[in-house]
C-alpha cells in the first residue's frame, strides 16, 4: 500500500507514530510518506521513509500548520491508498478535502488514531482562556461524533469507546518489550521517561529528586513545557537531578535498565483517568519497579502485578520514601522487577500486536475490515461495545 501518515503536533520521532505503527507498516513492504514537523523540532526522516517537512502547532499558533496539512492532503492525498491522522486538529482540514478527493474518483481511505480524550485534555491548555474551555469541549465532542461518520477511527484505550456511538478497533500503546533481560535493578539511579509538564509532575519530580539526594540521584529524560523548564535546569544545575531533555526513542529506552525505579507522578487530570502511561509499561518491559501515583489504569497494572508502589498525588515525600524502601528492601526490589517484566511479556508487547494493525489497515484498504473488529489473531486488540448497548465489555 502507499500510506501517507500526517502530524503537526507530535513529535516527528513519537514513538507510537514512528516506532510502531510506521515501523509496523514498513516491514510489511508498504511504502510510507511521513508528513510531520521534522524542521521544527530538529530531526530528519528516518531511512526507507519519505519525509515532508510541515510547520509545527503549538499553543495559539496552529494556523499555518493547519494550512500546510489542508495543501498537502489536497496534493497528495490521491496518491494514497491510506490516509492515516494523528491530531484532532486535522480533522479541520478534511470536510472540503474529502469533497475534493470524491469529486476525482480517488479517494483514500482516512483514518484518525485517537491518542487522547481531546475534550479532557483542554482543561490542561494554559494557553487557552478558561472561558473558551467549555464550549471547546462541547464543539469537541461534536466534531468527534461528526468524524466518526465520515473516517475510520483508531483508538489508543479502550475507555476511548465511551465517547463514540459505534465501537472501534482499540491499538494500544504498547512498547516492544526487549528480548534480551535487562540487568538488575541496581541501587542509586531513578529514572523519568516521557515529557514533563506541571500536570505530569515535573515540580513534583524536582522536589522528589531534592529528597532523594545525594544517595539516589533522578535521571530525566524527555522535553519540558516552558513553564516548568527552568525549575528542572536550575535543579540540574544544582546536582539535583540530571536532565538529558529530548532523546530519540532507542537512546531514552536504552537508559531505563539498570535503574533502581521509574517515577510516574501524574496529577489527578481528567485526561489522565482513563490512559495508561505509556511510561509505567516502559519501566515494566526493562525490569524496572515503577512508583506511581494512582492513576487508575497505572495503579492497576502495578498492584495487579506487583511490579512496584503506589503513592499519593502531588506527594513527593511519599514519593521519595517508595523510592527508599525499593531501595532498603532487595527482595521487594528484585521481584517487583521480575513481576513486571514478566507481566510486560505476557500482555503488554507490542510486537505481538503490530501484525494486527497492520492488517487492519490493509483490510480497509481493500474493503474487507469491518469498522467494528480488527482482523488478525487474537490478542491483537481488544474491541469495547458502544456505552448503552447492553452489552458486556472484556476486561483490560
Amino acid at each position: 500500500m502507499r500510506i501517507l501518515v500526517v502530524t503537526v503536533v507530535h513529535h516527528p520521532e513519537d514513538a507510537r507514530i514512528l516506532h510502531r505503527e510506521i515501523a509496523a507498516l514498513t516491514e510489511r513492504g508498504h511504502r510510507v510518506v511521513y508528513a510531520a514537523p521534522f524542521g521544527a523540532r530538529g530531526v530528519v526522516p528516518r531511512p526507507g521513509v519519505e519525509g515532508v517537512d510541515l510547520p509545527r502547532a503549538a499553543g495559539r499558533d496552529r494556523a499555518a500548520a493547519l494550512r500546510a496539512a489542508r495543501a498537502l492532503l489536497a496534493g497528495r492525498g490521491p496518491e494514497a491508498d491510506v490516509v492515516l491522522l494523528h491530531d484532532p486538529e486535522l480533522l479541520l482540514a478534511l470536510p472540503g478535502t474529502l469533497r475534493r478527493w470524491r469529486r476525482s474518483g480517488r479517494a483514500p481511505v482516512t483514518v484518525w488514531d485517537v491518542h487522547e480524550d481531546t475534550a479532557a485534555a483542554l482543561t490542561m491548555k494554559r494557553w487557552l482562556p478558561a472561558a473558551l474551555r467549555p464550549p471547546l469541549r462541547v464543539a469537541v465532542r461534536a466534531a468527534e461524533r461528526l468524524a466518526e461518520r465520515h473516517v475510520r477511527l483508531l483508538l489508543a484505550e479502550e475507555a476511548y469507546q465511551d465517547r463514540f456511538r459505534r465501537a472501534h478497533p482499540v491499538v494500544p500503546n504498547l512498547p516492544t518489550v526487549p528480548a534480551a533481560p535487562p540487568a538488575p535493578p541496581g541501587t542509586d539511579r531513578v529514572v523519568y521517561l516521557g515529557h514533563l509538564s506541571r500536570a505530569r509532575g515535573a515540580l513534583d519530580l524536582v522536589e522528589t529528586a531534592r529528597l532523594l539526594a545525594p544517595e539516589v540521584r533522578v535521571e530525566v529524560i524527555g522535553p519540558a513545557d516552558a513553564d516548568v523548564r527552568d525549575a528542572l535546569a536550575e535543579a540540574g544545575r544544582a546536582g539535583v537531578l540530571d536532565w538529558h531533555g529530548y532523546l530519540p526513542n532507542d537512546l531514552a529506552l536504552a537508559r531505563l535498565s539498570g535503574a533502581l525505579a521509574g517515577l510516574s507522578l501524574l496529577h489527578d487530570q481528567p485526561n489522565y483517568r482513563h490512559s495508561r502511561p505509556t511510561k509505567v509499561v516502559e519501566y515494566m518491559a526493562h525490569g524496572v519497579p515503577v512508583v506511581t501515583t494512582p492513576n487508575p489504569l497505572a495503579a492497576g497494572l502495578v498492584r495487579r502485578h506487583r511490579c512496584g508502589l503506589v503513592v499519593p498525588y502531588g506527594d513527593p515525600a511519599a514519593a521519595a520514601r517508595a523510592v527508599r524502601r525499593l531501595r532498603t528492601e532487595p527482595r521487594l526490589r528484585l521481584d517487583a522487577a521480575a513481576c513486571g517484566r514478566a507481566a510486560a511479556l505476557a500482555e503488554l508487547d507490542w510486537a505481538e500486536r503490530s501484525a494486527g494493525f497492520a492488517d487492519l489497515l490493509e483490510g480497509w484498504a481493500k474493503g474487507t475490515a469491518s469498522g467494528g473488529r480488527a482482523p488478525g489473531p487474537e490478542p491483537a486488540f481488544r474491541i469495547r461495545p458502544a456505552a448503552g448497548n447492553g452489552a458486556s465489555t472484556p476486561s483490560p
